[in-house]
């Protein structure tokens, strides 16, 4: 199918994503596709593979980070200790 664009695979089981601004990329896993792809949270540098918790500006891996750096109105799910 393809050369990974991340780590120069040439793999059969290889996929291909096209982004949200229409830019082709090649990889044999998730773990390659990761660094290229997944926003970045502005708080701690960590990779975003979920959802995430975003303003107009910004996206956080967490409402934890978010509030670090000043915003308001956002909470992370919180469980009740047994």
């Amino acid at each position: 199918m393809g050369k990974c664009v991340t780590c120069g695979n040439d793999y059969d089981g290889t996929f291909e994503v096209t982004t949200a601004s229409g830019e082709h990329h090649v990889f044999d896993s998730i773990e390659c596709a990761a660094p290229v792809i997944a926003p970045t949270c502005v708080n701690c540098g960590t990779r975003i593979l979920g959802h995430g918790v975003q303003n107009e500006q910004h996206m956080f891996c967490c409402a934890h980070c978010a509030t670090e750096v000043g915003v308001t109105g956002v909470s992370d799910r919180v469980t009740s200790g047994s």
